[in-house]
């Protein structure tokens, strides 16, 4: 297993700058975009080397497109990625959906399973559950 990343900074971009982040998407094949009115996260080093998108929803945040550039995985970087956001906003809830295959990952960041979302995510999820499994998860301090 690689050694943890360390000469790296996280930040939030500038809305004007998210076509860094779809760059980072588009060259890894990656079909994922920031778009409004989501806040776009990443992790340099010092070129994107992660990044994922925080949409305001209810009185929290819904947490999409999660990426970490492939040569860089197994390094805690999405986890880092992750705690920065959590502590960026401790007061606020988080809801993501993900794939079965990556509960544990998620449970690790302090996920759990939730059947309660804001009704707008509540909609989404039952039309996005009708082409793939997913499961809906909640992190709240």
């Amino acid at each position: 297993m690689p050694p943890p990343v360390t000469e790296q900074h996280i930040e939030r971009l500038p809305s004007l700058q998210h076509a860094l982040l779809n760059k980072f998407y588009r060259n890894h094949g990656c079909r994922m975009r920031a778009n409004q009115p989501s806040e776009a996260w990443v992790v340099r080093k010092p070129m994107i080397i992660a990044g994922l998108c925080l949409t305001p929803i209810a009185e929290g945040y819904w947490l999409t497109s999660l990426f970490v550039d492939p040569e860089q995985r197994h390094r805690g970087i999405a986890h880092q990625l992750i705690k920065h956001i959590q502590a960026t906003y401790p007061a606020s809830p988080i809801w993501l959906f993900c794939n079965p295959d990556l509960i544990n990952f998620y449970q690790q960041a302090g996920f759990t399973e939730t059947q309660k979302l804001p009704a707008p995510l509540k909609e989404r999820l039952i039309r996005y559950q009708k082409y793939k499994k997913l499961i809906a998860l909640h992190y709240t301090r």
